[in-house]
């Protein structure tokens, strides 16, 4: 059975669609202050904050390094750290390394590693925090300070930066994975759905509308690859995405799309998201709420249908045709 969870502060559970879709005998029927306000956000939808975790080359000195001279541009931006100094320079990384003395914690670990282990533990976690275009930078800069500061501050070493030079305001952060005290940072789903949520919780401290939850509540599908998907294949950059792209162009050429094996997956966890908005639409009825159960049913009833993400590639391929040929064709 399909869970659907949307988390609050620090993880804890707020909102479960898919129980409220399975309601049993002693559930319980009335909504907390922080339910409401989570529902009306998500219904009205609010901003969705983003945390992501990027994964490759955090394990060795050297990529690490690189990738904090490349997140200060290389001497343009200034990192802060969360001892309150800053480092910034074109030597930024090495001084950072050192500073965290990173080196001792690769020693150490290379020596601790067996040949059976396989790939390295990493020696960073990279966290990019960001907000859709329109989000005023300062808040979201103020908002990811005061989440690191929270989550990792006489913990972890962390270090933070502002991008603004893309219309989506961001913050890399970079966090040492092994604390002050030996513990080791290990992320899990669960560990970036609390985040997800305390980052919003700190950008309403901002006065900015900030929501996080679960794509599937919200009727979106599972990733956000397409586009990087096309052009990768556009660029060559990579040869499976070039075969992907070309599987499924051949197929809508031949209009026979063949279905992916994951799609009675998806419409069974729309049936159950359905439900799961319904009920809370009766209960909020109940409570004399008719106002918000009128947007939740609203809500629920536009929400995008359930596609895979061949089949939104393939509506991605149709639409840039298209586009192509409206482009291509004389004005009148």
């Amino acid at each position: 059975m399909v869970t659907l969870k949307i988390s609050g502060l620090h993880g804890q559970l707020l909102l479960d669609i898919a129980s409220y879709a399975r309601r049993g005998p002693g559930r319980r029927d009335r909504l907390t202050s922080s339910e409401l306000a989570l529902i009306a956000r998500t219904v009205r939808r609010t901003p969705e904050v983003m945390v992501k975790v990027l994964s490759k080359d955090s394990n060795n000195l050297r990529s690490v390094a690189r990738h904090v001279n490349y997140i200060g541009r290389y001497g343009q931006l200034g990192l802060e750290t969360d001892d309150g100094g800053h480092v910034q320079g074109r030597g930024a990384g090495q001084a950072l390394l050192a500073d965290w003395d990173l080196d001792l914690d690769a020693h150490r670990r290379d020596a601790e590693l067996s040949p059976a282990q396989g790939s390295a533990p990493k020696l960073v976690h990279k966290v990019m925090l960001s907000m859709p275009p329109g989000t005023p930078p300062k808040g979201v800069l103020s908002a990811a300070r005061a989440f690191a500061r929270e989550e990792f501050a006489l913990k972890h070493r962390y270090a933070l930066v502002l991008h603004t030079d893309e219309p989506h305001p961001h913050v890399h952060l970079i966090v040492k994975a092994v604390s002050e005290q030996g513990e080791r940072l290990n992320i899990s789903k669960a560990t970036l759905r609390a985040w997800r949520a305390e980052f919003a919780r700190h950008l309403r401290d901002q006065g900015i509308a900030a929501n996080a939850t679960e794509r599937a509540i919200r009727g979106q599908t599972r990733t956000r690859k397409l586009d990087g998907i096309y052009r990768a294949s556009q660029r060559g950059d990579s040869s499976h995405m070039r075969a992907r792209a070309a599987i499924v162009a051949s197929e809508v050429l031949k209009g026979s799309l063949r279905t992916e094996t994951g799609k009675a997956t998806l419409l069974e966890t729309r049936k159950e998201v359905e439900r799961g908005w319904q009920t809370l639409s009766e209960i909020l009825v109940k409570e004399d709420r008719e106002s918000l159960a009128t947007e939740v049913r609203r809500f629920a009833a536009h929400l995008s249908p359930p596609h895979t993400d061949k089949e939104l590639l393939a509506e991605a391929l149709l639409a840039r045709k298209r586009s192509r040929w409206v482009g291509d064709a004389p004005l009148r």
